[in-house]
């Protein structure tokens, strides 16, 4: 059992101020790590730094010349201690109808989902592979980069994307003990999916495609994320692990 302990390892969890971030955050810390966390904004770094007692950081994805920069900035704070962990949980959605997709939604969606998760990783992992030091990659997908979801369509390509680039990562690092996967979640009650939740008759629909009947809930996922990221899972790289009540199963 001790192979699901996280002690003595270091994690950065990317959108750590709130909900889902939040929630990974404060279990892998229970689960023994010293855990970092970014947020878009001052008061979001303010929080994770209440939240877990260490420095946090801010990184916005969209912003893609800003990563490998901050990449280089993290680790001489870490001063001598290596990243063990990366969390990819940042991402955003806007919900709207295929037909009514703006440009600017397009670009904000794939910029964090896809484009920026890619080259946050991409920059971590090439410090790793210059240190010869090993790594977990954990990206929080979302069933819906496995199935349909009305007014989703850039949210569903970005999460697929994320899916084919944890197996094509998998492959390519497997040979300098790099493991990369990804978490897939159904619903989960937050503030990312309140709106969604909340609306008359489309809450009640989305339920129904849920054969445990019920929502997630942040507890649900973070077993998943801390069992991938750690030496339990050592043996695992290249999987997206569904966490969706089996809503992927009809």
């Amino acid at each position: 059992m001790l192979t699901f302990s996280l002690s003595g390892k270091t994690a950065l969890v990317t959108g750590a101020n709130r909900g889902l971030g939040k929630a990974i955050a404060g279990a892998l810390t229970e689960l023994g790590a010293t855990v970092y966390g970014t947020s878009r904004t001052d008061a979001g770094v303010r929080k994770i730094e209440s939240d877990l007692g260490t420095e946090g950081f801010v990184l916005d994805l969209e912003d893609v010349r800003s990563i490998a920069p901050f990449v280089e900035r993290f680790g001489a704070r870490l001063r001598g201690t290596s990243l063990d962990i990366l969390v990819n949980n940042a991402g955003v959605n806007h919900p709207a109808r295929a037909l009514d997709v703006t440009i600017e939604q397009w670009n904000s969606i794939v910029d964090t989902n896809l484009r920026g998760t890619f080259f946050l990783t991409r920059a971590v992992a090439q410090q790793w592979v210059s240190a010869g030091t090993s790594g977990a990659i954990v990206n929080i997908g979302s069933q819906a980069g496995a199935v349909g979801i009305e007014e989703r369509a850039v949210y569903c390509a970005t999460k697929g994307g994320l899916d084919q680039l944890t197996k094509v990562l998998a492959i390519e690092w497997a040979p300098h003990s790099i493991r990369v996967n990804t978490v897939a979640p159904t619903f989960v009650r937050t503030e990312f999916t309140a709106d969604t939740l909340s609306r008359p008759g489309w809450g009640e629909t989305l339920l129904a495609r849920i054969p445990l009947g019920r929502f997630g809930e942040p507890e649900d996922i973070v077993g998943a994320v801390a069992f991938l990221a750690g030496d339990a899972a050592g043996l695992i790289t290249g999987h997206t692990l569904l966490v969706d009540g089996g809503y992927t199963a009809w």
